[in-house]
């Protein structure tokens, strides 16, 4: 399933390596907070998940943060 990652038309379709970094890190989040997967689990790891969600075209990338990134951070 990894091997995936190294398809340079898997790059090139979300547009190079770093949104594909950025999708698979906020859509394995969010797995990780509880989402249900939008493929069938067969036993496979979130990170798995994620990429196959991503092979299969299942996810798009939103440019814009999500609420809790765009909250304030605290001051010392």
């Amino acid at each position: 399933m990894i091997e995936a990652l190294k398809d340079d038309e898997l790059v090139r379709r979300v547009g190079g390596k770093f949104r594909l970094a950025s999708m698979i890190q906020r859509r394995w989040g969010q797995l990780m907070d509880g989402a249900r997967p939008l493929v069938d689990r067969a036993g496979r790891t979130d990170l798995e998940i994620v990429i196959e969600e991503v092979r299969q075209g299942l996810l798009t990338f939103d440019s814009e943060p999500d609420a809790r990134s765009a909250a304030p951070a605290e001051t010392l």
